[in-house]
């Protein structure tokens, strides 16, 4: 069973966990606080949606990324929205505008 259909997933659902697994500052738990989906289950929901390259470029990212796993982090983490983050819409990464 596909992690999508398991959890009744929509684009919009699918997009926003992908755009939370971006961020460093949201942690997976948070993820699954709001979805349903385990860390492992997030990375599968990754691999599928986005294409190789990108997948290998957050999977390098997030491995032993501190501010992704909530039991690692040290002290508050402060949420903020850079003007320079990228945007992620129907699973493809935007260009940075300036």
């Amino acid at each position: 069973m596909k992690i999508i259909d398991k959890y009744n997933l929509d684009d919009q659902d699918i997009n926003r966990i992908i755009g939370m697994a971006w961020e460093d500052r949201t942690p997976f738990e948070a993820i699954e606080t709001q979805f349903g989906l385990n860390e492992s289950e997030v990375i599968k929901l990754m691999k599928h949606e986005l294409k190789l390259k990108n997948w290998q470029k957050w999977r390098a990212r997030v491995q032993g990324r501190k501010t992704k796993h909530l039991k690692l982090r040290e002290g508050e983490v402060l949420r903020f929205k850079s003007k320079a983050q990228k945007a992620i819409t129907k699973h493809v990464i935007s260009k940075k505008k300036y």
